[in-house]
C-alpha cells in the first residue's frame, strides 16, 4: 500500500482525476491535492507555478515525498477541430507549464497522454519507441505537450492510455449502457480497434509509477504505455457492455467507420504495447474484459446513471 506520499492531481474532478484522488486517498498518511479546471487552470503558467510551489512547501513539511499526477486535458476530440487555441493551450501550454514548475520545484511529473499521437494505420499495438503522426488537433496538440515535457529539465513520465471509461463523465461504456434502455438495437463500429481502460486500473498504475518516481534520484524522462491488456473493436466492446448488463449482445449490430463521418477521424488501430511498461519494473495490467466486469461489479451504479 502507498504510504507517506503526497500527490498534486491537475484534473482532479475528472474521471481519471477522481480514481487517482480514491487510489492516494486510500494509502497511508497521504496527503491528496486534486483541484479541478475551475481552480487550477493549467494554461494560465503564474497559477501553475504558485500551486506547485505551495503544494511542494506543505508535502515537505509534513515529510512527505511530493509528486505531481497531470490528469488535466482538453479531451473534446471533434470540438478541438475548431477549437484549436483552447487545446493547445490546455494540453502543450499546460504541459510545458507544469513541467517548468515541478523543474523548479524538484518534483517528479507523471503526465497522462494518449493514443491519438500514433496515426492509427498499425497492425500490432504501438511500442512508445514507434514514430507518432498524429491525424488530429487534439492527438497534435497532446504530442506537443509531451514533447514540451520531454524537452524540459523536470524528471518526468509521460504515459499514454487509450480508450478510458469509469463511472464519472462521459465515455463510451455509459453511453452503451444508456443505449441498451433507449434503444431495441445499437449499431457500432467494427473497424476501429484500440485497448479499452478502466480509469480505476489506470489509477493504481499511475500512482504505483509515481510512487516509484518519488524514490528515484537523477535525470529521468521516459515514455511508457498504460492500458489494460488486450485489445477490442468498439463493437466488440459494446457488445461486453451489454452481456454485463444481462442483454442479449446481438442486440449491437456491426457498421463501418464510413456510416459514422465525424469532424477529427478517429485511429482504425491504437492499441498500446504494454511491454514497456512491464520493463519499467510496473504491475502488468489485468485483461480488459475482466475490468469491465469488475467496473460493473464496483461502480454499476454510477455507470448506468444518466
Amino acid at each position: 500500500m502507498t504510504s507517506r506520499l503526497a500527490v498534486l492531481i491537475p484534473g482532479g474532478r475528472g474521471q481519471l482525476g477522481r480514481e487517482l484522488a480514491r487510489r492516494v486517498g486510500a494509502g497511508r498518511n497521504c496527503l491528496v491535492h486534486a483541484p479541478g479546471s475551475t481552480e487550477l487552470d493549467i494554461a494560465d503558467p503564474d497559477a501553475v507555478a504558485d500551486v506547485v510551489d505551495s503544494f511542494t512547501e506543505a508535502a515537505r513539511d509534513a515529510q512527505l515525498r511530493p509528486v505531481v499526477l497531470n490528469a488535466a486535458a482538453y479531451t473534446a476530440v471533434d470540438a478541438a477541430e475548431t477549437d484549436r487555441t483552447r487545446a493547445a493551450e490546455v494540453n502543450t501550454g499546460g504541459a510545458a507549464a507544469l513541467a517548468e514548475a515541478c523543474r523548479a520545484c524538484e518534483l517528479p511529473l507523471v503526465h497522462v497522454s494518449t493514443d491519438y499521437v500514433f496515426p492509427g494505420d498499425a497492425t500490432e499495438p504501438y511500442e512508445p519507441e514507434h514514430t507518432p503522426s498524429p491525424r488530429t488537433v487534439y492527438g497534435r496538440t497532446k504530442l506537443d505537450g509531451e514533447r514540451a515535457v520531454l524537452a524540459s529539465q523536470a524528471r518526468a513520465w509521460v504515459v499514454r492510455t487509450s480508450w478510458v471509461y469509469g463511472g464519472r463523465g462521459g465515455n463510451f461504456v455509459k453511453t452503451m449502457t444508456r443505449l441498451e434502455s433507449e434503444r431495441e438495437t445499437v449499431s457500432v463500429v467494427d473497424d476501429q480497434f484500440g485497448s479499452p481502460t478502466w480509469a480505476a486500473d489506470l489509477a493504481s498504475g499511475l500512482v504505483e509509477l509515481a510512487d516509484r518516481a518519488t524514490r528515484q534520484q537523477g535525470p529521468q524522462r521516459a515514455v511508457l504505455h498504460c492500458t489494460n491488456s488486450g485489445r477490442a473493436s468498439w463493437f466488440e466492446l459494446a457488445r461486453a457492455v451489454f452481456s454485463e448488463l444481462g442483454a442479449d449482445p446481438d442486440r449491437v449490430r456491426p457498421c463501418s467507420t464510413a456510416d459514422f463521418p465525424r469532424p477529427a477521424p478517429r485511429p482504425a488501430f491504437s492499441a498500446l504495447s504494454e511491454r514497456a511498461w512491464i520493463e519499467e519494473g510496473c504491475t502488468p495490467m489485468r485483461p480488459w474484459r475482466q475490468a469491465l466486469s469488475e467496473a460493473f461489479a464496483r461502480d454499476g451504479g454510477a455507470l448506468r446513471a444518466r
